[in-house]
């Protein structure tokens, strides 16, 4: 009988994936509403503008660098790691549609310290300094913090 067996004791060392881990350090200093909102929007939209200026310079850094962090994101979770894939190729796609544009350098810019900016006020308002000043692993860890919570709401493990 399940319900009969007591809870396991809080003191117990259950071994916690990496992955986990990092997003608990993480979610550490993004614990006041406003800062998270600011890091739902600001980490998606500084994912997509540090893609255009990379594009800028060279299409090739761009997808070094989305390579190199598909690498890192397969070594923590498959679910993150697939949708890290597809969340790339939007950006890409919308990273080529700016370049055809003729909008893409100036956008990326903009966006890029804009949403920085949101990110330091963010930061200021939780009183805490932002977790890559620590690792900087933890640029790479952002993404999956956004993605932790809307796997949250839907269900999904990772």
């Amino acid at each position: 009988m399940d319900s009969m067996q007591p809870p396991l004791p809080e003191s117990l060392d259950i071994p916690q994936r990496k992955v986990d881990a990092l997003l608990q350090h993480y979610g550490l200093s993004h614990t006041h509403p406003v800062n998270e909102v600011i890091h739902f929007v600001a980490i998606p939209a500084i994912m997509i503008s540090l893609n255009g200026l990379l594009f800028a310079v060279h299409p090739a850094l761009v997808l070094l660098l989305i390579a190199v962090s598909l690498v890192y994101y397969s070594r923590l979770s498959w679910p993150f790691t697939l949708c890290m894939l597809l969340l790339s190729s939007v950006m890409l796609a919308l990273v080529d549609a700016m370049d055809a544009a003729g909008v893409l350098v100036q956008a990326s810019v903009g966006v890029f310290v804009v949403a920085w900016i949101f990110q330091f006020i963010g930061h200021h308002l939780e009183g805490k300094k932002p977790s890559f000043f620590e690792d900087l692993q933890y640029l790479l860890v952002g993404p999956l913090f956004v993605l932790s919570k809307a796997f949250e709401r839907l269900g999904v493990r990772w």
